[in-house]
């Protein structure tokens, strides 16, 4: 189930408030303009299963997603708790950054936690199969796999510049705790 945390940094980042329940969640993350929606994410996929049978099996909700936001590209991350590059994977999200587009990821399997930044609060938001979130142009954000990650999240972008990480080199990041699942 989909989990919000609240870290307050006026109060020096300490943990605010934590739920589960849908409309607090869409509550929390209007001030950030991030858009979240629960979607069907029920087709079971092989555990080596690539990006190509991934996008197939998930074909006309990335085609509708393309439609929705004008998406010109999609591709999937997989991660599994042995895949071998999984710790330098997860050092390389964890720094605060924006890009130049939205980043959109629909999760069909696992989970994984964003963290959305603004002056006052971090966001966690622990995002699971079902969740489509969509992180909005230039806005600071992270996200964390976990030390044993998996799960498979379908990446939208409009163009393939916006999906260069443009890193804040705030340390922010290093403050709040990291996801543990």
């Amino acid at each position: 189930m989909t989990t919000l945390t609240v870290f307050d940094l006026t109060k020096g980042g300490a943990a605010q408030a934590q739920t589960r329940d849908a409309e607090e969640i869409l509550k929390a993350l209007v001030p950030f303009d991030v858009r979240y929606e629960r979607w069907e994410a029920s087709k079971p996929l092989a555990p080596g299963a690539g990006q190509d049978t991934v996008l197939e099996a998930y074909a006309r909700d990335v085609d509708r997603l393309k439609k929705i936001g004008g998406y010109q590209s999609a591709d999937v991350v997989r991660m599994h708790p042995e895949h071998p590059d999984r710790e330098a994977m997860r050092k390389k999200f964890l720094s605060e950054h924006t890009h130049a587009d939205d980043e959109v990821r629909f999760f069909v399997e696992g989970a994984g936690a964003f963290y959305l930044r603004n002056d006052n609060q971090v966001l966690q938001v622990v995002c699971e199969a079902g969740d489509l979130l969509s992180v909005p142009m230039h806005t600071r954000h992270w996200f964390d796999m976990g030390p044993k990650p998996f799960f498979a999240a379908i990446r939208l972008f409009t163009t393939p510049e916006g999906w260069v990480a443009e890193f804040t080199g705030d340390k922010i990041a290093d403050t709040i705790p990291k996801y543990a699942a």
